[in-house]
């Protein structure tokens, strides 16, 4: 306990329960919360912004209130759980997410984010006497799949509310400040970027280690340090010795075959070094698992005799549950020999319990080195000594790019355990292709911004209506921190245009001023230009309307030639698809590729070269189908036509009037005789160009302000046609839609209102709601007719018509459509529920001929379970509601049940 004869007031009978003193910005943060401000906090990773919120719950004790804390994950919210029973005791403490709900009346309530918006929109009694909310990791409003839930929660608490806002560290702190005090009224920012333990930046070269920094500089600027620069110059001239002479590699060089230090020797030396605990990213699942069978293969052991017992008790702890039968399945004994020599893997592809298992070890120091995603860096409070990064370059779901400074930190943020380790380290292992410099400047920048993603959607807006109707609905999505964003950069489109109108001015008076006539010419020659311009893009509009009707004429059987691209070749018309102006087929190519393709990708319209017969079903998502299927589509002895050149309705422009006109009379005009018309007409380019661009900017002036409005109001155009809405009030269907929370919310209720899932069992209908969760990691289409009974095909038929339905509607209304269908999860989910065994679940459910991960298995199975949840709570058919609650029992059962967190 600390007693701190500074502090007042129901802080300092705070602190006095704390083991540590309060730092300046911790201190700072409560005090103007217990002033009556809101507050925003902004610090690094492990620096203790947590007990600004826990002074929250404090206050709300103690004045008889009540405190919501509210946390990103079902992981987060059980941790601080568990944090605030052991401090407050159990009857002041609940917890709600998802699938718990433990004392939920209490005066202290932790939850996920969601659970408090669904809360708001439904103005739950539970809202009664809430004096606090605590949002910790309101930096979350930046993911662009779960953001908007921050900002909904930000926007309708009520006013008398007092907030507390717990975020990393952001380079716009003063920015999201200025925007809660607009919405939420007085809020206090409070901002500190200094690490409570100091982090020291190095690089391993071969068995080598180095600072990063010349620390011993006394110059205000970053210096590399100079023998880390000499050694790896000197290393890669040993380099390109060695490479003299060698094979070339494809570019015609010497093949450089550089071979990394194996990872248990880099374990090992940083063992040596005293620098374990350690957390090695590496940015992929099978790359995580890889790592840790190399170790494992290896003699290296980092546990101790004396802690074994331990590790067997937290192991039995979390994992006592599964049913035995799956532990082979599962990898259970190879992983214990793992986390039995302190080494250990986590990502999201480990099943949850295995995951919860390994973070309790690492933060208990019994498993000593982790390979992990970078997932581990969001939120779990799992620190160590240090951080390895394999890599600077990751793939961002599609295409492999380079770290950003911000992504750095908050890697590089889990070095350092505060009041365990006097510092941190962060440690790049050095390939020929990493630069020190460039690492430098990436431990050097603190450029992380907060950007919002906030965008209203069918849920959000049917919501909003029901409450406050479509005007006030309309004033809140203008005063999203997105809209203020959006509106800040209007700022600086508004500077631009005034300073390119005084540069206009001086162009228009070197052309000889408005009645000089050298202006109309220049006129002229632009709208010459501007209808050569028009003619192009008719033609290319008349190229791409001819290519989206020859694909909709397609028919399934028939096959093509793709005439360019990666993707050309023959192909089948797998699926057609007629959707007006933006066909898709589905389609298999001779090279054995599955996918969609679309007017892009016919420069010349598309036609049946011939056709051939397919087996009913075809389920392209199997290696073996896609190799048979395109060995019978290259025997069929059609072959695809030579590229030929692009016809189709070419508008000649010497064929146009308006343009003939327009030439004729450039010809007659006085200033065409100039004899410097040449210079003046090269001066006048420049004032068109700077016209353009200046009318440009007046255009995204007008499409920025009120933007997040007008895609609410074509959002609202859209539901009234679907009867949602009617005469600015939410229908009987739109109070159903309401209480859909998933990305395909509207797809969902459309299903439910016209009966598409009667006639289902519990396990189909698990299949068939399961495409409207399930997302593959490659690109795949919901084929006609696919699934494991007649019923499934035909509720999997009927949703995709009602998904073709609407994303014509969404076409017309210019928004962004619903995601398509997806079936990679419909076998592996109805095998667990009518009861099969969990490893032909898993075996059903691979991708390119290998089994689903455990963990990617369960989390799928809960967000089937989290939407059949909701079926069952909204459904008008009684019959489809009691079939989804079955559904759940049916899949709530051995590893999907166990430890779920």
């Amino acid at each position: 306990m600390t007693h701190d004869r500074s502090l007042t007031g129901e802080l300092a009978r705070f602190a006095a329960h704390l083991s540590f003193a309060l730092d300046p910005f911790q201190r700072d943060a409560c005090a103007a919360l217990e002033a009556g401000h809101g507050v925003l906090v902004c610090a690094p990773t492990g620096a203790g912004k947590t007990v600004v919120g826990e002074f929250a719950v404090h206050l709300a004790l103690a004045s008889g209130g009540k405190c919501f804390y509210t946390t990103p994950i079902k992981a987060l919210s059980n941790q601080k759980f568990a944090d605030l029973v052991e401090r407050h005791g159990r009857e002041s403490v609940g917890l709600l997410t998802g699938d718990q709900s433990v004392n939920p009346g209490a005066p202290v309530v932790v939850m996920t984010t969601e659970v408090l918006r669904n809360m708001l929109y439904a103005s739950s009694d539970t809202l009664r006497a809430l004096s606090y909310v605590v949002m910790d990791e309101v930096h979350y409003l930046a993911d662009r799949f779960r953001g908007a839930v921050w900002e909904e929660v930000i926007l309708h608490l009520p006013a008398e509310v007092r907030l507390v806002s717990l975020s990393a560290t952001v380079s716009n702190a003063e920015e999201f400040g200025a925007w809660m005090e607009t919405v939420r009224g007085d809020t206090a920012v409070v901002v500190d970027e200094n690490r409570p333990v100091p982090l020291w930046q190095h690089v391993m070269v071969g068995r080598k280690l180095f600072d990063l920094f010349d620390t011993s500089s006394s110059d205000q600027k970053i210096i590399v340090d100079e023998d880390l620069v000499r050694y790896i110059r000197q290393r890669e001239s040993a380099d390109r010795m060695n490479n003299w002479g060698a094979p070339r590699g494809r570019g015609g060089g010497p093949r450089r075959d550089f071979r990394p230090l194996p990872r248990p020797e880099v374990l090992a030396q940083l063992d040596a070094e005293g620098l374990l605990p350690a957390i090695t990213f590496i940015f992929s699942r099978a790359g995580c698992d890889g790592a840790l069978a190399q170790c494992v293969r290896s003699r290296l052991d980092l546990g101790r005799p004396d802690e074994l017992e331990e590790v067997d008790r937290i192991i039995e702890k979390h994992t006592g549950d599964l049913p035995r039968g799956d532990l082979e399945v599962l990898g259970y004994w190879e992983w214990r020999e793992a986390l039995h020599r302190g080494l250990a893997a986590h990502h999201a592809g480990m099943l949850p319990a295995f995951r919860h298992t390994v973070e309790e070890l690492f933060v208990r120091g019994l498993v000593r080195a982790v390979f992990a995603t970078e997932t581990l860096a969001l939120g779990i409070n799992m620190p160590a000594r240090t951080v390895v990064l394999e890599r600077l370059v990751k793939f961002n779901g599609e295409a492999h790019a380079e770290l950003t400074p911000g992504e750095y930190t908050q890697l590089t943020g889990r070095a350092g355990r505060r009041g365990i380790d006097v510092e941190g380290h962060a440690v790049v292992l050095w390939q020929p292709q990493v630069d020190a410099g460039a690492v430098a400047g990436l431990a050097s920048t603190r450029t992380y911004p907060l950007r919002s993603s906030f965008r209203p959607g069918y849920n959000m807006s049917i919501n909003l209506i029901d409450r406050m109707g479509a005007a006030e609905s309309r004033e809140l999505l203008e005063r999203s921190f997105a809209q203020f964003q959006a509106d800040r950069s209007v700022v600086g489109l508004v500077r631009g245009i005034e300073r390119n109108q005084g540069q206009l001015a001086k162009l228009r008076d070197q052309l000889g001023g408005a009645g000089g006539g050298m202006l109309e010419y220049i006129e002229l020659r632009e709208r010459i230009a501007q209808r050569e311009r028009q003619l192009a893009q008719q033609r290319r509009a008349d190229r791409r309307g001819a290519a989206a009707d020859a694909l909709v004429a397609l028919r399934r059987g028939d096959v093509v030639a793709i005439p360019t691209g990666r993707r050309a070749g023959l192909a089948v018309i797998l699926e057609p698809d007629a959707t007006p102006g933006d066909p898709r087929p589905l389609v298999l190519t001779e090279d054995k590729w599955a996918g969609r393709v679309s007017v892009a990708d016919f420069p010349v319209p598309a036609e049946a070269l011939g056709h051939m017969r397919l087996p009913r079903r075809v389920d392209h998502r199997t290696a073996r189908a896609r190799r048979d299927l395109a060995s019978a589509l290259r025997s069929t002895g059609i072959a695809a036509p030579g590229r030929g050149r692009r016809n189709g309705n070419r508008a000649d422009a010497a064929d146009d009037r308006e343009l003939a006109t327009l030439r004729r009379t450039l010809r007659a005009h006085p200033a065409h005789h100039r004899p410097d018309r040449e210079q003046l007409c090269r001066v006048g380019e420049r004032y068109s160009r700077l016209e353009r661009e200046t009318e440009a900017m007046r255009q995204k002036v007008a499409a920025t302000t009120n933007s997040l409005a007008r895609t609410f109001d074509r959002i609202v155009g859209l539901l009234a046609e679907r009867g949602y809405v009617a005469d600015g009030e939410v229908t009987a269907d739109g109070r159903r839609l309401a209480r859909i929370y998933t990305e395909s919310d509207l797809l969902v209720s459309e299903c439910l209102r016209r009966g598409s899932w009667r006639g289902l069992g519990p396990a189909e209908l698990a299949a068939v709601v399961s495409a409207l969760v399930y997302e593959s990691r490659q690109e795949v289409g919901l084929i006609g007719a696919s699934g494991p009974t007649q019923p499934i095909r035909r509720a999997l038929n009927a949703t995709l018509a009602v998904w073709s339905e609407l994303r014509a509607d969404e076409a017309a209304h210019r928004l962004t459509p619903t995601r398509e269908p997806d079936p990679g999860f419909v076998g592996t989910v109805y095998l667990w529920a009518r009861g099969d065994g969990l490893a032909d679940a898993l075996l059903a459910g691979g991708e390119q001929s290998s089994p689903l991960s455990a963990g990617d298995f369960v989390r799928w199975c809960r967000q089937v379970i989290d939407l059949l949840d909701q079926i069952h709570g909204t459904a008008d058919d009684v019959e489809v509601a009691a079939t989804a609650a079955k559904a759940v029992r049916a899949i709530r059962r051995g590893v999907v049940a166990v430890d779920a967190a």
